[in-house]
């Protein structure tokens, strides 16, 4: 499963940064997927870090 981030949806709360810092980075103020971590989304973290993402930018497809 694909993750990626909605930039237009994000206003930089870093909850995914701190959720799962090792595939969410922050970049100018909003949250980004890490380099090589793009097909990360079946990792239970990321899956957390979308649901508690505060501006629901966090975008998990198949």
């Amino acid at each position: 499963m694909k993750v990626t981030v909605d930039r237009s949806a994000c206003y930089g709360s870093a909850e995914c940064a701190y959720r799962a810092p090792a595939v969410f980075g922050f970049e100018d103020g909003y949250g980004v997927v890490r380099p090589g971590q793009e097909e990360t989304g079946d990792d239970p973290r990321v899956r957390e870090a979308a649901e508690w993402c505060p501006s629901q930018a966090i975008v998990l497809t198949e």
